[in-house]
């Protein structure tokens, strides 16, 4: 059985939030290519739209994510900053850290159920 963790029981408001923000950048201002959003963990560039729509919607509502959502949110928020937000580092290694026990079992690997 997978386990669920809610945003709140990890990370503070703010980085609740940077996540959020992050993942809308998919749907703005960033740029992504199929087999970029599969690495990621998506079927596609429309898969990862939606995703992100829906874990937005989950971290706002504090709803239990299990590991791989956890996985791809981390993953895509990593690349949509290196790629499109630079300088958002020392506050990014604090979410990091907090995530890294729950995104281990996807360390080097493709983020699946």
């Amino acid at each position: 059985m997978a386990v669920l963790v809610r945003a709140g029981e990890l990370l503070t408001e703010h980085e609740v939030k940077l996540l959020t923000r992050a993942l809308l950048e998919w749907g703005g201002p960033a740029h992504c290519s199929d087999q970029l959003a599969v690495g990621m963990g998506f079927a596609d560039v429309q898969d990862l739209f939606d995703q992100c729509q829906r874990l937005r919607k989950a971290l706002g509502e504090d709803a239990p994510l299990g590991a791989a959502d956890w996985a791809r949110t981390l993953l895509a928020t990593e690349i949509v900053f290196v790629s499109d937000l630079s300088g958002s580092g020392v506050e990014w290694r604090v979410i990091q850290r907090k995530l890294a026990r729950t995104v281990s079992p996807y360390y080097g690997k493709r983020p699946s159920e």
